[in-house]
């Protein structure tokens, strides 16, 4: 009887049963996909202006994946570009899994910074900026950092001193504004009349405006740089 027993342990020690605690299944190697989010991260951040260095944070060890063979990494929609991320991971084959990794790519660079105190509605001039130098990652995901991107711009809100320069806090400034004389141009098929009026409402180039023309009609046109409103008739 002991003999039969013994021979019973070594089949199932050739089978690999004899170890109650092999795994059921190869663990995903954290190795494979902290790499793929390292490349995915570099490749997206090829575009950013500035130094780029990435980290990659933990993938545990003791997680309940199934290896994979294909990996590709992810950016959940919404999420920005730079400082602390969340990059997805999938698995395409053999099996099917998602899941997340902690990340966080800087960017040292050169942003847009107020270089005196701007009011609410002033168009901004090159005289109004001045570049600096520091960690873009750190700073709103819209900071600009080109003049080209707020010259000719109007401050939305007023801004102190040495703020840094966001996309949000600008808007295009008006091309008619309430009140002004403007030039009413409308054109049809093989015609183009011009007439006066005054602007009923404050609008940017592209906007709509309403403006009440010299005989006392109402009409609604596209507001125009150079104070004109334009009229297309189909």
């Amino acid at each position: 009887m002991k003999s039969v027993f013994c021979h019973l342990l070594s089949v199932l020690a050739l089978l690999g049963l004899a170890h109650p605690f092999q795994p059921a299944f190869a663990r995903q190697d954290p190795a494979p996909v902290r790499a793929e989010v390292a490349r995915f991260l570099n490749i997206q951040s090829h575009s950013l202006p500035g130094e780029v260095s990435v980290q990659v944070g933990d993938f545990a060890s003791d997680n309940a994946l199934p290896a994979c063979l294909q990996l590709e990494a992810f950016l959940p929609p919404g999420s920005r570009q730079w400082g602390r991320l969340t990059v997805g991971v999938r698995c395409l084959a053999p099996s099917t899994w998602s899941a997340y990794v902690p990340a966080e790519v800087r960017v040292q660079g050169v942003y847009l910074v107020t270089a005196a105190p701007l009011l609410a509605g002033q168009i901004i001039g090159t005289n109004d900026l001045r570049r600096e130098t520091g960690e873009l990652s750190a700073q709103a995901s819209d900071v600009l950092t080109d003049p080209s991107q707020a010259i000719g711009y109007a401050a939305r809100i007023s801004l102190a001193a040495g703020k840094p320069l966001a996309a949000s806090h600008l808007r295009l400034p008006p091309a008619v504004v309430q009140g002004q004389p403007v030039k009413v141009i409308s054109r049809g098929a093989g015609f183009e009349v011009a007439n006066d009026g005054t602007a009923l409402s404050t609008a940017s180039d592209g906007q709509g405006a309403q403006v009440r023309l010299s005989t006392g009609q109402v009409v609604r046109g596209v507001a125009r740089n150079g104070g004109f409103i334009e009229i297309i008739t189909p």
